[in-house]
């Protein structure tokens, strides 16, 4: 398989997901199918009844922000957009969702998991994540119920298909020994191999190989700020700058996702024969579908925490510890 495109945070409101379908083994970005890590419900053909779409839009549309949910612990990012398209997420807006297994009962609730709130773009774009454990692959519906300060509650539905097995690196995985691209690489010139206007000369000083050989827990994010055609990854790379100054314990490593060549002094991108964006190869190494994303790796190169997206102030003071005593 040749080099893939990455699905952008909210590059298209088309990505959301609502047709039920069937799951099979899952594929991964290199073309090879991956091992399926737990069962599959029975085929969901039709809409169960309370499952198809509504007639009319509601008020409030939940969004799914994640581009692959696969069974067992799923970490998924959603948020709100009202009639207008706008995105209605908010710090005092509660959120709640309930997850059922189609394939198997309609009408039980399997799991329910409270959104917690997370600024994306500071005080211009939030998002929720929620966290909630997913027994087997098939069919699935989520219930949404949102409120509001001086408002009744809502609540929406949508189906969501969820994969046998993980598309990216998944957590208790050993880490890649990616070769990603350092300033020694490029003579110290930055503009060589980032695209941020104001690189942090720390994220460009260690390769992943060389962590990984040397035992260093690390961070790594994939984001490009000046390719990224949500807006997302130049706040999810300038969010962890400060981070990385007040961990010097942990070395943080910024990576290209996309294929890019230097033209006219500048990095521009190896587009495909459709004009799009193409992975490389260290990105299709970690198996993402979709950028930005951030791992978390300890002293003995297990993977211990995988954040599409962005991460949440919960869950970094969660996993800092973790990745410096090596898990």
């Amino acid at each position: 398989m040749g080099p893939r495109r990455l699905l952008p945070l909210l590059s298209t409101l088309a990505l959301l997901v609502v047709a039920c379908g069937t799951t099979g083994s899952s594929t991964t970005p290199g073309g090879s199918s991956a091992t399926a890590t737990c069962a599959t419900a029975p085929d969901v053909r039709a809409a169960p009844a309370g499952w198809a779409p509504p007639a009319s839009a509601p008020p409030l549309v939940p969004y799914l922000v994640t581009n692959a949910i696969s069974c067992g612990k799923a970490r998924i990012l959603f948020l709100y957009l009202d009639a207008a398209n706008k995105v209605a997420s908010a710090p005092d807006r509660t959120a709640k969702v309930a997850f059922y297994d189609l394939g198997r009962d309609p009408s039980k609730v399997v799991a329910t998991a409270d959104g917690s709130f997370v600024w994306t773009i500071q005080d211009e774009r939030g998002m929720y994540v929620v966290d909630v454990d997913l027994p087997e692959a098939g069919t699935w519906g989520a219930e949404f119920t949102t409120e509001a300060p001086g408002s009744l509650p809502e609540t929406s539905r949508l189906t969501l298909t969820v994969l046998d097995a993980q598309t990216a690196i998944a957590v208790g995985q050993k880490a890649p020994a990616s070769k990603t691209p350092t300033a020694a690489d490029v003579g110290g010139d930055l503009s060589k191999i980032s695209t941020d206007k104001a690189p942090d000369p720390a994220f460009y000083q260690t390769s992943v190989a060389d962590a990984l050989a040397a035992h260093k827990p690390f961070m790594l994010v994939f984001a490009t700020p000046k390719f990224c055609t949500s807006q997302q990854c130049g706040p999810t790379l300038d969010h962890f700058k400060p981070i990385a100054a007040a961990n010097p314990a942990v070395t943080f490593i910024n990576v290209e996702p996309y294929q890019l060549k230097i033209v006219d002094g500048s990095l521009q991108p190896v587009l495909d024969a459709n004009n799009q964006l193409q992975a490389t190869a260290i990105t299709d190494e970690w198996g993402l579908l979709s950028e930005p994303w951030i791992f978390a790796v300890d002293r003995n190169g297990v993977v211990q925490g995988s954040y599409e997206v962005t991460i949440t102030p919960t869950e970094l003071d969660a996993i800092l510890p973790v990745i410096s005593a090596g898990g």
